[in-house]
């Protein structure tokens, strides 16, 4: 009997964690890609800038992959694009907006003959075997698309980020009666975002924010910095109509800042008047009660623009006490102490500072408990995958479908790399592939590993010694030193005897191989390293990275 042709849903990022978010839809010949995103370094990734997924699976595949499909332009869904698409030239399709972000990210990485096609919500486009239909949802960007890829074995509806809301800014109420009408013709699969998994009830409409915005405005005489994420266009425009109703002009501080809101305005997703927006350069001409001022560094990301005006390193504008600070985010987990230093600083220096505990600056973008019901009332699928979220997001998402009747062996909570095999009665794990993260540190991809980030930690913690020695390449007898220079070990010139008692013991080894014949680098090597570990773990209970440097003359 023939096997039936199975469908392969298989998540290479953005499950069991937040950001990275990559998953590739597979059958027979054809491969999509959904979304391609990144996610920033955990505290134990010193100096990494940006962590992307591993595309090994991707890669092996190339000739089989007809695209990668974007649901929206944040980071975690765009910001490995340029690196996978400088190993694998594939055609984009997303929206326009979400586009527009794309090739702003693309120029600064010199990749200019990157295939690229706008799509509009409602539109379906012909990827292979795979039909793929962009719906519109509401999320804390414009231009947000659920997918509806319809293939030989059923229809997989994939959420994208996203929340309902009845009231957006743009008045582009998310499209639920296309999700019923699919619901109604069958769905094999859903996969939904779980971010808000475990938040009861329903996100407020992002017009609270300019609500609340609007009464800050009116009653605060003088300067207002708002920090808030670069990609809220949404939250951008309720700054600035805020800004105009009182006669303020409009600062923007920070790259990201400056780069998407050009986009946004080029493409006609922000609207202000003539002159609203000014040079930072020319503040100082209008009175501090007529400038707004609007921000990158809402996480306290150390060289974000808030960052370096709260700490007094910020070359245009200088925090004065009469200001206000508002932050309209929520810290990333993880983020909470660098947000709270920031907000620290700005308070030693007098300035009120406003964030979402305080006042309703900041809503959510996702959905909470309530949308999430809806959308699976409306989808009823017969299988579902919560996605986007750490372990618990989507072990509680899983749990809100099993409420709903969805049967708990139709649920399927994944790890990133794991195979999910589809026909049109079945479905079951089918084994795994390679998948993880690929660290990004300067222009580097990639060659920075555990090895060196266990390196890096140990000379975090510990220090470094290194010890030169020079021996005689005849005699092997020692010529000069052993000398030794310590960084972030100990203060030397405080710790002279100790330094002393370490060339001792160092001589005392190097005597010792020489009486035995040892001449061999490599064991001379591991016998300094070994006894002078020993030695200073015995007086001072600390453990450097030791480093023995042998010259031959």
């Amino acid at each position: 009997m023939r096997k039936p042709n199975k469908l392969k849903v298989i998540p290479l990022g953005g499950l069991g964690e937040v950001g990275k978010n990559i998953t590739a839809i597979e059958y027979k010949e054809d491969i999509i890609l959904i979304d391609c995103g990144m996610t920033f370094p955990e505290d134990e990734m010193l100096g990494i800038d940006v962590v992307i997924p591993d595309i090994t699976y991707i890669l092996k595949n190339k000739e089989k992959i007809r695209a990668i499909v974007l649901t929206h332009g944040h980071e975690d869904h765009i910001g490995a694009l340029p690196y996978v698409l400088n190993k694998i030239n594939i055609p984009i399709y997303g929206t326009k907006l979400t586009l527009g972000l794309v090739e702003t990210k693309l120029k600064e990485h010199k990749l200019d003959n990157v295939n690229m096609n706008i799509v509009k919500h409602g539109e379906t486009i012909k990827l292979g075997v795979f039909d793929v239909e962009f719906i519109k949802t509401g999320h804390s960007i414009p231009d947000s698309a659920a997918l509806a890829i319809h293939t030989p074995i059923g229809v997989v509806v994939h959420t994208g980020d996203f929340k309902i809301d009845y009231t957006p800014i743009d008045g582009d109420v998310i499209d639920l009666n296309r999700f019923a009408e699919l619901g109604n013709q069958g769905v094999l699969l859903l996969m939904s975002d779980s971010t808000n998994a475990e938040r009861p009830g329903y996100t407020m409409s992002e017009r609270t924010v300019g609500n609340t915005f609007r009464e800050i405005f009116l009653n605060h005489k003088h300067r207002i910095l708002v920090a808030t994420f670069a990609s809220n266009v949404h939250r951008i425009q309720q700054i600035i109509h805020a800004s105009e109703e009182n006669s303020r002009k409009v600062v923007l501080s920070g790259r990201s800042m400056i780069n998407t809101i050009g986009v946004a305005l080029e493409l006609g997703y922000l609207h202000m008047k003539e002159g609203t927006l000014i040079d930072i350069n020319d503040m100082n001409k209008y009175p501090s009660n007529e400038i707004t001022i609007i921000t990158t560094g809402s996480q306290g990301e150390p060289m974000s623009a808030l960052s370096r005006i709260a700490s007094g390193e910020h070359k245009k504008v200088q925090i004065q006490p009469e200001d206000l600070v508002i932050i309209s985010a929520t810290p990333i987990p993880g983020n909470e102490k660098t947000v709270s230093r920031v907000i620290n600083n700005l308070v030693e220096k007098g300035t009120e500072v406003i964030f979402e505990s305080l006042a309703d600056v900041h809503v959510s973008g996702h959905a909470c408990q309530e949308e999430l019901k809806l959308m699976q009332t409306l989808v009823k699928p017969k299988y579902f995958i919560p996605v986007h979220g750490e372990f618990r997001h989507l072990k509680k998402h899983a749990e809100i479908a099993e409420t709903l009747g969805t049967p708990p062996e139709n649920i399927f909570i994944l790890s990133n790399g794991e195979i999910m095999e589809f026909t049109k009665d079945t479905a079951e794990i089918g084994g795994n592939v390679q998948s993880g993260n690929i660290l990004v540190d300067g222009l580097g991809v990639g060659d920075v590993g555990n090895i060196v980030l266990r390196d890096r930690k140990h000379l975090s913690e510990d220090g470094l010694i290194v010890v030169v020695v020079t021996i005689s390449k005849k005699e092997g007898t020692i010529l000069a030193g052993p000398d030794i220079i310590s960084r972030g070990f100990v203060y030397v010139r405080e710790s002279e005897d100790l330094m002393e008692e370490a060339r001792t013991v160092v001589r005392a080894v190097l005597e010792d191989c020489e009486k035995k014949k040892i001449t061999d680098w490599a064991t001379l090597k591991s016998n300094i390293r070994d006894t002078l570990r020993n030695h200073l773990y015995g007086k001072i209970k600390r453990n450097p990275m030791i480093l023995p440097i042998i010259m031959e003359v």
